[in-house]
């Protein structure tokens, strides 16, 4: 069984035991190459070679401190000590069967106040619809929660997708955004992150 959250609705993720939540595992996976591209676009060289979707978050802990995890500018972050967030590496395909993978320690709760998960497309024109990304997202002792990027209609290569946030030292709220941008600026700027932002690569 696996709850499908959607757009509007909160679900909380709340502490079962004196242990904490336990590692909160946040899974993205995407077709990496569009599907029904013509015959003479394959022929003449033509056709879309893929699409390189990253998955990343900005996180605001409760000392104040704040940054992202993303492959871009190589910030994997820790489990073990600040911010309390991994990313297991960077799939530039999509082929990997367990696509990319963003960890948060639960169990280090108290010390986080929200953190914002965010895709963006990398490489690759911003066909959302062909990449039909799903994200899942599991933590011990309770049902997985699914993400369906199901608003397809945006120019835009930046999606922020889920957010969580501490509603007290034992709770995680977490809610589906899906909402597009044009890049990290924009979307640092809707949600109040004030980090400043500079080209990278990886």
């Amino acid at each position: 069984m696996a709850i499908n959250l959607t757009k509007g609705n909160k679900v909380n993720l709340k502490k079962s035991s004196d242990a904490g939540l336990g590692e909160i595992l946040i899974n993205l996976n995407w077709n990496s190459r569009p599907q029904n591209q013509s015959f003479f676009a394959k022929l003449f060289g033509t056709a879309d070679q893929g699409i390189d979707l990253d998955l990343g978050c900005l996180y605001e802990l409760k000392n104040g401190k704040k940054g992202t995890v993303q492959a871009l500018g190589n910030t994997f972050g820790s489990l073990t000590r600040e911010p309390y967030v991994s990313l297991d590496g960077d799939d530039r395909t999509g082929a990997s069967s367990v696509g990319e993978n963003l960890r948060i320690n639960g169990n280090m709760i108290s010390n986080i106040r929200r953190i914002l998960v965010y895709t963006f497309i990398y490489e690759g024109i911003a066909n959302w619809r062909q990449a039909d990304a799903v994200v899942t997202i599991k933590y011990p002792g309770a049902e997985d929660m699914i993400v369906r990027m199901d608003s397809f209609d945006s120019s835009y290569k930046m999606c922020g997708l889920v957010l969580f946030e501490n509603v007290s030292d034992t709770t995680f709220s977490v809610e589906k955004l899906v909402q597009f941008f044009p890049g990290h600026s924009a979307l640092d700027k809707e949600f109040h992150w004030g980090l400043r932002w500079v080209p990278g690569r990886k």
